[in-house]
């Protein structure tokens, strides 16, 4: 993956240098443990988070505090951020203006370590990636990149671009108001319909993050190979391959990412087609 020809975004917003201190107040066990489940790749449902998280306020509280330290640290993984989010912003710009003759407001992504206080509440690294639409950020723990490098290998850039990718899925449901229209479905479905709500949305943010790997590879920046391991990562991140993994059988009416067979379908549909058009998860399912 060519990333270093990638153009850097500057809506990056590095806070690994303030430490954050106190209780999390319950936020973040549940997608503690659906990120354990998940192997500690990215296979944690942004909607999930934001259901836990529901009702605590974005304001820092006596328990938690932010302690200012060292700002704006400067790496190579922090370049890499920058240069994926970039691409993203180009990508998608071009996109909304050719498809949806609309303009892209793209989203900031903050780097943090450890834990950080979001608009949707507190999260710990254990929390994996998540978006968060009240302040229409994306938000991920460098160390994240570690544990994808010791699944994917060779194939890290790529995979690590994925889940990013993946994260802008999300605030592209979010801008078109598809976030909002199925948070409103969920609050009137029965679990199990909510769960397949979810679904549906996650394989569309999958399927958005193919499109941005479809125009990636037609200027050249990514491969085969490449491609190969996004693949893998979307095939491992399923939730019968987690929960055949973590508890020996599979539980098909609790699923809220979608099945392997299913996150690496609609990751290739949005790779071959590049269009926004063949993203409609929702249409497919029969709704």
């Amino acid at each position: 993956m060519k990333w270093d020809k990638m153009r850097r975004s500057e809506n990056v917003e590095d806070v690994r240098g303030t430490s954050t201190v106190g209780r999390a107040t319950g936020v973040g066990i549940g997608s503690l443990v659906i990120a354990l489940l998940a192997g500690a790749i990215f296979g944690v449902n942004p909607v999930t988070v934001l259901n836990t998280m529901q009702g605590i306020s974005s304001a820092p509280t006596s328990s938690v505090q932010q302690q200012p330290a060292q700002n704006g640290i400067t790496d190579q993984e922090s370049e890499f951020v920058k240069a994926v989010l970039g691409d993203t912003e180009d990508t998608w710009s071009a996109i909304f203006k050719q498809q949806l003759r609309t303009s892209y407001q793209p989203p900031r992504l903050v780097l943090f370590r450890d834990g950080v206080n979001s608009a949707c509440g507190m999260a710990s690294t254990a929390s994996g990636p998540f978006y968060c639409p009240p302040n229409q950020k994306v938000y991920l723990d460098m160390r994240f990149f570690q544990k994808i490098e010791a699944t994917a290998g060779a194939n890290a850039d790529f995979a690590r671009a994925y889940a990013i990718a993946h994260e802008v899925g999300h605030h592209i449901q979010n801008q078109l108001g598809i976030a909002s229209q199925v948070k409103q479905a969920q609050a009137q479905s029965s679990k199990s319909r909510s769960n397949a709500l979810s679904v549906l949305l996650e394989l569309q943010a999958d399927c958005f993050a193919g499109i941005w790997g479809h125009h990636t590879a037609r200027r050249g920046l990514i491969g085969e190979r490449d491609v190969e391991g996004a693949m893998n990562a979307a095939a491992q991140i399923g939730d019968d391959y987690i929960q055949r993994r973590s508890q020996g059988y599979v539980v098909p009416e609790s699923f809220t990412h979608g099945s392997s067979k299913e996150r690496v379908r609609w990751f290739n549909k949005g790779l071959q087609s590049g269009s926004i058009q063949q993203c409609d998860t929702f249409a497919a399912a029969g709704r």
